[in-house]
């Protein structure tokens, strides 16, 4: 994956990075680690708890918290959730993100 998301069957995957105990719950940018590996910034103002983050990228894509999901990475700084929705959770991600789906050739 090249870019913070791709689309996968039922839904689209998309890496985060969440950093807890934040002064407010938001969505921000996307940005790049050393290596390349492009993620979207997500504050949360919890602790770190299972599933406060989900809510907040839930919310800012106008789903239902139970949308959202880790698929991999429960423990690590930065994280795949999966997003169930239809093919217009597409329009959504490119919104919140100003990236575009990396497209077929760059799928898993």
């Amino acid at each position: 994956m090249r870019g913070a998301w791709r689309l996968v069957d039922g839904g689209a995957e998309l890496r985060v990075r969440v950093q807890p105990n934040s002064s407010k719950d938001a969505v921000e940018s996307v940005d790049e680690d050393a290596s390349g590996q492009r993620f979207l910034k997500v504050r949360v103002r919890a602790v770190p708890e299972k599933g406060k983050a989900n809510a907040v990228i839930a919310k800012a894509l106008g789903l239902p918290k139970s949308a959202v999901s880790v698929e991999k990475g429960e423990t690590q700084r930065i994280k795949t959730v999966r997003i169930s929705a239809d093919a217009a959770i597409a329009a959504a991600l490119e919104a919140l993100t100003g990236e575009r789906d990396a497209g077929p050739a760059d799928r898993r």
